[in-house]
């Protein structure tokens, strides 16, 4: 089983530009990238689990319900009286998404350190950590302790996913991923990501410095230039994207992010051994398969996770 943490929210994408000005018309859907990646990994066949805040807002109900719906375990979820996080979002005539986020003191933000489990069924093989539930306080203390706990036992994957709208200081994201990445067994970045956190420095720089911290594998995505990999055993490798018609880009890390474990799972490779000592075959492989999921997500609007038959993929025995 995986174990995705964090995010939970709403996105509402806003329509166009409206002859009335007085009014703005929202379309929402579910979102939050540990929670797209649950979903893209429900969604490949693999067992998966949530560990969150979820309010009892008409939102909250939505997602529980949307959990039900996609085979996400809810085992986990913590209820809360708090307000389900927004996120409004409006895309560029590229497809590229800006988020304003209606954030304070909801439920996705507010798990207490105390709130973590001190054990989980040894079904768990992995625990997945991202975003702005790993930087914003008290979640970001929670989930620390979280991986602090887990990460000799469990296989820890971890994408900062840079918000920058939501916390400012990236001060603080450089300070989580400096405290996150010795703890990871997978870390994986956009290119966008880098640019915020470590202006001008190139992305194998950052790549190696993971893996010198403690990463057995660290990847970047290059947006449609594809991705590039390294392992601790000292393989690396770059793949090409592919070209598509691109509806937008929302979800297309998080795709990714959910190939690579799915990947990694269906592979024999789970374990931080496993992954750094992948040949540059396997490793090429693994990257050509997560870039292939992110076109298909980039192909659609919002948040719309490829299944198996997308990806001309066998159900799992």
């Amino acid at each position: 089983m995986f174990l995705s943490c964090g995010d939970a929210l709403f996105d509402l994408f806003a329509g166009g530009e409206e002859a009335d000005v007085a009014s703005i018309a929202l379309s929402g859907r579910i979102g939050g990238s540990p929670l797209n990646v649950a979903l893209g990994l429900a969604r490949l066949g693999h067992s998966t689990a949530y560990f969150t805040k979820v309010s009892g807002d008409l939102f909250g109900r939505r997602i529980r319900a949307f959990m039900e719906c996609e085979g996400i375990d809810q085992q986990f979820l913590i209820n809360t009286d708090r307000n389900t996080t927004l996120a409004m979002v409006s895309l560029s005539s590229a497809g590229t998404p800006r988020y304003d986020f209606y954030i304070e003191g909801t439920a996705d933000r507010s798990i207490e350190p105390n709130e973590v489990p001190s054990a989980f069924p040894d079904a768990v093989e992995a625990i997945h950590f991202a975003s702005y539930s790993t930087v914003t306080e008290p979640t970001a203390s929670a989930l620390s302790r979280l991986a602090a706990q887990e990460h000799s036992r469990r296989f820890i994957s971890y994408d900062p996913n840079i918000r920058a709208s939501i916390e400012p200081d990236l001060d603080i994201w450089r300070s989580r991923i400096g405290a996150t990445v010795p703890l990871a067994s997978l870390v994986k970045a956009s290119e966008e990501d880098l640019e915020q956190v470590y202006p001008g420095r190139t992305v194998e720089s950052v790549l190696a410095d993971w893996i010198s911290a403690g990463a057995a594998l660290a990847v970047v995505t290059l947006g449609e230039h594809g991705a590039i990999a390294a392992t601790r055993s000292g393989v690396s490798v770059r793949v090409p994207g592919r070209s598509i018609t691109v509806a937008d880009t929302v979800g297309a890390g998080d795709t990714f992010q959910a190939a690579l474990l799915a990947g990694l799972k269906e592979a024999g490779h789970l374990s931080a051994e496993a992954a750094g000592s992948l040949n540059e075959e396997a490793l090429g492989d693994l990257l050509g398969f997560a870039v292939r999921a992110a076109a298909i997500t980039c192909s659609r609007c919002g948040a719309d996770l490829p299944r198996r038959a997308d990806l001309d993929l066998p159900p799992l025995a």
